[in-house]
């Protein structure tokens, strides 16, 4: 398969060929290349909050669609580990629930909180047991705030994609922020995950998109920040209302700042507000189709239904539109490449930069 080519150089960069969208093998490889290969969003410490909890989780549904729990062990500790048993493949965990330690229902292997084989009925006879391989493998966890992240086969430590947005936004009280499920909810858009990514990463589309955000952020002073892994796009506030109150320690301080929006590769959005945080969560479920969940968390009741992230709803019913177009656009024989922004698309540039990184 050809390598993908993008120029560093953004004023004379190309966008990235479009056959990383339209062609099935590279969304296959994608799995292992890209998305095996960086640190996903597995839940919070909410969802394991005593000694005894367990909760499964499926890490990128449909897609990797790997079978995963969290757990919380007599200690105290978290834990993310496979929740496949080592006998015979059965799911061990199927739904949040408190335990003494983990038993399979199938032939009833046991597991301690952390993973470690405990037993195992019938087995007398079997030579050379038990092994390393009997015990559910352990995967990496990361803590940022309250969230948990894990990763299939890291390339780099999570501080290479997760640091810069703690080093930025850390003196947020996060164990204050608490999930709303009544405003989170999941998106289907019949787009490729790619150019979903690649709509939030620039704010150039603003003005002629979202009139209703353009109203409340200041389009002139819009910025884009780039890390290795990530980078964050600050949007300022047209006046004093629904801003920050930043601490003196913050870099930020004595700016309006309106929202602080990161992305994260390949597929994280962490949207910070004065309100709380909207995480959004791009899932591949097709080669042209992806689900995109927001995950509210709530710092600050009042302060919601304000400024930059007062209808975000609307705005995603707009995104949607507009990503929706390009995915039929890009089918097109007369379109193979375009341009970027040197100004608006450091964003977008970035992140076909890290797609052929990793691909290659």
């Amino acid at each position: 398969m050809p390598l993908f080519d993008v120029n560093p150089d953004i004023a004379f960069a190309k966008t990235i060929a479009t056959d990383f969208y339209l062609n099935p093998s590279y969304y296959e490889l994608s799995k292992e290349k890209i998305f095996a290969a960086t640190w996903q969003l597995v839940g919070d410490t909410d969802q394991v909050k005593e000694p005894g909890w367990v909760t499964p989780v499926s890490l990128l549904e449909k897609y990797i669609d790997e079978p995963l729990l969290l757990s919380r062990d007599k200690q105290g500790d978290l834990h993310c580990l496979s929740n496949v048993c080592t006998h015979r493949g059965n799911l061990l965990v199927e739904r949040p629930c408190k335990l003494n330690d983990m038993r399979c229902k199938y032939h009833g292997r046991r597991f301690q909180l952390d993973g470690k084989f405990l037993s195992m009925p019938e087995f007398k006879e079997v030579a050379n047991f038990p092994t390393e391989d009997d015990n559910l493998t352990k995967l990496p966890l990361h803590t940022f705030g309250k969230w948990l992240f894990t990763s299939l086969h890291p390339t780099f430590d999570a501080d290479k994609f997760l640091g810069d947005m703690m080093k930025r936004v850390g003196w947020m009280p996060f164990q204050e922020f608490q999930f709303r499920p009544e405003l989170s909810r999941d998106y289907v858009v019949d787009a490729h995950w790619a150019l979903y990514c690649e709509n939030y990463l620039e704010g150039f589309h603003i003005p002629f998109v979202h009139a209703g955000l353009n109203a409340v952020i200041d389009y002139g002073n819009y910025t884009t920040e780039l890390f290795p892994y990530s980078n964050l796009q600050v949007g300022y506030a047209k006046d004093d209302d629904a801003i920050f109150e930043l601490p003196p320690a913050s870099p930020d301080f004595g700016k309006k700042i309106a929202g602080y929006y990161f992305w994260v590769f390949p597929n994280m959005m962490f949207n910070f507000y004065p309100w709380g945080l909207s995480i959004n969560v791009v899932r591949p479920v097709g080669l042209a189709k992806s689900k995109i969940s927001f995950l509210s968390y709530v710092w600050d009741e009042n302060k919601l239904r304000q400024g930059a992230g007062a209808n975000l709803h609307q705005v995603e019913m707009e995104d949607e539109d507009v990503v929706r177009h390009v995915q039929k656009g890009i089918r097109s024989r007369f379109y193979k490449h375009g341009r970027y922004s040197v100004k608006m698309e450091k964003g977008t540039h970035h992140f076909h930069r890290l797609i052929a990184e990793f691909i290659n």
